[in-house]
């Protein structure tokens, strides 16, 4: 027996077109945030602007169907939709995930880009999408370096509240003139990170090398890596940072997207 076309809320076939409750479901979902994770039913109509009568009988369902759970006049996201997601984070490889995205940034900015994480006070190199200029300077995977020297080190210690903690009892090697010696000199430095979304320096590391990096978050709000470009201070200088530090941001954003970022930071 052949099966009837799925039929949306106005009677009609559904085709392609998203039935229109899934669209709903979604507007009643997006109303729960890190901020506001347990809203109330007012705060619901509210945030999707839908009839109070529809939203309220919605709602009901998705609590019957442990879309959501119920304490009081209070709502949250349920266990069981919970449960679901977990699937959906398992094996999210960063490395994978973001390699199509150094490519991209690597492409619009002509410089090598780079993902990096964290192991204690230094960061690592896992991913690197090289430039094709013929003066470069080498970054390859597995290469070591401390977090207080260079643009990379500076959004792990803005964003990351235990990278602080592991640089707070390791020595700031001074590894050329303009290497930060000092924790005011830092904060200086993490509060314009975080002010600004990235971070540019020239020659703290090497005194012929620049980078400019932002940071990556995982769909936890916790940073998951950073993400940036390397080049020689030939021919990138700080009169480049308002073109390609823009746009490393913008990459960086990408691939916390991609990680599943909504957008909050713990």
């Amino acid at each position: 027996m052949a099966k009837e076309p799925a039929v949306s809320e106005q009677g009609g076939p559904s085709g392609s077109t998203p039935l229109l409750v899934l669209h709903k479901v979604t507007q009643i979902l997006e109303c729960f945030s890190v901020e506001n994770p347990e809203p109330t039913l007012q705060q619901i109509v509210r945030g999707t602007g839908l009839p109070s009568s529809t939203c309220q009988r919605l709602v009901q369902n998705m609590v019957r169907e442990g879309f959501l759970d119920r304490d009081g006049d209070r709502y949250r996201i349920g266990m069981r939709f919970v449960q679901w997601s977990t699937p959906g984070t398992i094996g999210l490889d960063i490395v994978r995930t973001v390699r199509p995205i150094l490519q991209r940034l690597r492409d619009e900015t002509g410089e090598t880009a780079c993902l990096y994480m964290r192991d204690g006070a230094h960061r690592t190199v896992v991913a690197v999408a090289e430039t094709r200029h013929v003066v470069m300077r080498p970054f390859h995977v597995g290469q070591v370096m401390p977090l207080h020297a260079g643009a990379p080190g500076k959004i792990f210690l803005a964003f990351d509240p235990e990278a602080r903690e592991a640089l707070r009892d390791a020595e700031l090697t001074r590894y050329t003139p303009k290497t930060p010696q000092t924790w005011q000199d830092l904060d200086q430095q993490l509060e314009q990170a975080r002010t600004q979304g990235f971070f540019a320096a020239f020659g703290e590391r090497n005194s012929d090398v620049g980078s400019i990096s932002a940071p990556v978050f995982d769909y936890t709000g916790d940073l998951a890596g950073v993400l940036g470009v390397g080049f020689p201070t030939q021919r990138i200088g700080p009169d480049d940072v308002d073109r390609l530090g823009p746009a490393v941001a913008r990459a960086a954003g990408e691939a916390s997207q991609a990680m599943g970022y909504s957008g909050s930071t713990r």
